[in-house]
């Protein structure tokens, strides 16, 4: 209820939040404003969405291998669907296409190339006795798909190059009601996937052993988590940009909080925490005009350093 009432509270003043004041009539009638409030509603709609995403596709991979710091961004797959969205922004600037056809590819494109990370990252675990090498193995892949991307700037055209600029700052303000409309499609089918992963997740915390005792079929499971959090980080990358190790310190917070045995009461509480978190983002980029991924890089960063402190003195 905490939460509930503190996301009300700051969805209410990201509304409130920009250069104009707006009032009520504004939000419900037709103005002089209504458009600014529409963009408005949009960024508080996406900024939900993007909460309620990054948080869960980070809990189901930090669930699936055992590891505080497996993540979308630490294993790479927001790198390779930032790579894939590259690809598509600067070679498919002469085509033509209808809004909704450019969105729709737009997330193809990201979710195509998560998916295909996922599938190898899963392959390469099978392969390394230690799962930190894993880690190691996602840094690899970010760095490489780094290098590719300022490769493909460095003979983009100047339109291409000022897109993908635009889009890799997270600029949630640009996203319109047809883009949520996809999004939120993308999201729901994520969490339906979700949904069905967080039983067998409790089977397979207690050892592979004791989830084939109980009927896991842990094939069919790692296929729920590759499907899953490649659709809910993916296509938030596709819209807002890549927006770094959220994904990583929201689950982190929620097993502060509460018991993190407890998974279904630990995905609610990443999916609260999360909007909560993207929202005050949201207002502290308004107020600042600083992109949205590098407020999430400057609050992700030290927390991680933390953590990796903690492990250590443990």
């Amino acid at each position: 209820m905490v939460f509930l009432i503190a996301i009300i509270i700051a969805a209410i003043i990201n509304l409130n939040t920009g250069f104009l004041t707006l009032n009520f009539n504004d939000f419900v009638q037709d103005s002089g404003n209504s458009q600014i409030a529409e963009i408005r509603i949009n960024r508080v709609l996406v900024m939900l969405l993007a909460g309620i995403s990054i948080p869960t596709s980070g809990f189901l991979m930090q669930e699936y291998f055992q590891n505080p710091l497996a993540g979308p961004d630490i294993l790479g797959i927001t790198s390779v669907a930032s790579l894939s969205v590259a690809f598509y922004i600067f070679f498919s600037s002469d085509i033509q296409l209808p809004e909704f056809l450019q969105n729709s590819f737009l997330s193809i494109s990201a979710i195509g190339g998560s998916l295909l990370l996922m599938l190898v990252l899963l392959s390469m675990s099978n392969k390394f006795q230690d799962k930190s090498y894993l880690i190691i193995f996602g840094f690899l892949v970010s760095a490489f798909a780094g290098a590719f991307v300022s490769l493909l700037q460095l003979y983009a055209e100047n339109q291409s190059l000022k897109n993908y600029i635009l889009w890799s700052f997270g600029a949630n303000n640009m996203v319109t009601r047809n883009q949520i409309w996809v999004l939120s499609l993308l999201v729901l089918a994520g969490l339906f996937i979700c949904f069905r992963t967080i039983k067998p997740l409790i089977g397979n915390s207690l050892g592979s052993s004791y989830a084939h005792s109980l009927g896991v079929n842990l094939q069919h499971l790692k296929l729920l988590i590759i499907t899953a959090s490649s659709l809910l980080s993916a296509s938030i990358t596709a819209f807002l940009g890549p927006i770094l190790f959220i994904g990583i310190i929201v689950p982190h917070f929620c097993r502060l909080i509460y018991n993190p045995a407890k998974l279904w009461q630990q995905w609610i509480l990443n999916m609260l925490l999360g909007m909560l978190i993207m929202i005050l983002f949201s207002i502290i980029a308004e107020k600042t005009m600083i992109p949205l991924n590098v407020i999430s890089s400057i609050f992700g960063i030290p927390v991680i350093l933390f953590m990796l402190l903690k492990q250590n003195k443990v």
